[in-house]
């Protein structure tokens, strides 16, 4: 089986753009750059009902998404992420995740439109 039952009911939230201070290098530690998050998230289950509370509110957790990447400061992307995951999985409707933070303005030797890290996750039983 995949990381995802293929029966859920899907929820994605695409370029979720933050200036925030995270990176390896000296230069990242201070100066702030773009992040674009992009989350899949399996719901627990479908909603019954044409109501909010049911689903998750996107708006909220967009907002909290933010407020997360701007948060304090690390080093790796992919730590970044799994806090975004955890924040995620945090609520009960959702079932899995799988969040994709990009760093386009990335402080490489080579010249690269930028790099991302995946991660996927699901709730613990």
């Amino acid at each position: 089986m995949s990381w995802l039952d293929e029966a859920s009911d899907l929820v994605r939230i695409s370029g979720i753009s933050v200036m925030a201070i995270h990176g390896v290098y000296e230069v990242e530690r201070h100066t702030p750059q773009l992040f674009v998050v992009d989350v899949l998230a399996a719901l627990v289950q479908a909603p019954e009902r044409d109501e909010l509370s049911l689903t998750i509110d996107y708006a909220d957790l967009s907002t909290r998404i933010e407020r997360e990447v701007q948060g304090p400061p690390v080093q790796l992307i992919e730590t970044l992420a799994e806090r975004i995951a955890v924040l995620c999985l945090g609520s009960p409707l959702i079932e899995a995740v799988e969040i994709t933070v990009h760093k386009p303005q990335a402080q490489m030797p080579a010249d690269v439109a930028g790099v991302s890290v995946t991660v996927r996750r699901r709730r613990s039983s």
